[in-house]
């Protein structure tokens, strides 16, 4: 399971825990223990997480995504900053 939590990571980017949970099939509780594992062996960088929705409702949880994992620049045209560190 550690490895198709990790392809989904790398193919979707930084997820909520309830994201992946989902994604998966699988319950919270067991996403939850997937990721604590990952996170102790240095696979994905985790952090507890509070968002509010436009209704006001609080959704908390913890965002993942891989570690050391840098996405490709997006395409299209850059500013002058980002061509001088490139």
């Amino acid at each position: 399971m550690s490895k198709e939590i990790l392809e989904y990571l790398k193919k979707n980017g930084e997820r909520l825990d309830s994201e992946i949970a989902e994604a998966m099939g699988i319950s919270l509780a067991s996403a939850r223990t997937q990721l604590a594992e990952l996170a102790t062996k240095g696979e994905i960088m985790a952090c507890h997480s509070t968002r509010f929705d436009n209704k006001g409702k609080k959704i908390e949880g913890i965002k993942c995504r891989l570690a050391g994992f840098i996405p490709p620049a997006a395409p299209g045209r850059k500013s002058k900053s980002q061509l001088k560190l490139s």
